[in-house]
């Protein structure tokens, strides 16, 4: 797989969705490394581009209600094994499951294995709920898709709530999952 040195440089070349969260990073006065990537389909293919990056990439997970009225995006440790009943009861909410790809696309404009932080800035009517694991705080980096997975940033934790989130619009439910 290939995967470029890391760069700290916004990329000229990009799809213009990707060189938005460059922008917004840039405005939010965030700083980043990136890489450039072949197309990765899962997580075990982002622990390649987590080596380069030097930070693992967060696992990002659309999820919906029973009624697709009430949207999650619930982002956890790489590694971590994600229990419905789990996040259900730690929400204190009724059988959540996974949005079908239609659904994902309508209301974060990517496809399965795509979603990331970022994709809340597609979130128009602003409906779907930020929800983070806990231990994601424990560490001092956060690997990221820009809504693109031939892309990955780094980017500290600590501007990724302070910084980008609010930025956002949103705020972020904290969760402990055992996974």
């Amino acid at each position: 797989m290939y995967v470029s040195e890391l760069r700290n440089t916004k990329p000229l070349d990009a799809p213009e969705n990707v060189l938005y969260i460059f922008e917004l990073l840039d405005k939010f006065k965030v700083s980043y490394e990136y890489v450039e990537n072949d197309v990765v389909n899962s997580m075990d293919e982002s622990s390649e581009v987590a080596k380069v990056l030097g930070c693992e990439i967060r696992k990002s997970i659309f999820l919906t209600n029973p009624k697709k009225t009430i949207f999650y995006l619930l982002i956890m440790p790489a590694d971590k094994r994600f229990d419905t009943k789990e996040f259900r009861d730690a929400l204190g909410i009724s059988r959540p499951s996974f949005a079908s790809p239609e659904l994902m696309e309508e209301k974060i404009g990517v496809k399965p294995g795509t979603a990331s932080l970022f994709c809340l800035t597609m979130d128009k009517d602003n409906e779907v709920a930020l929800v983070i694991d806990e231990d994601i705080l424990k560490d001092e980096y956060f690997g990221v898709n820009p809504s693109d997975n031939r892309y990955h940033l780094k980017i500290r934790t600590e501007d990724v709530l302070k910084k980008i989130i609010p930025g956002l619009g949103y705020s972020a439910k904290l969760v402990r999952l055992k996974g």
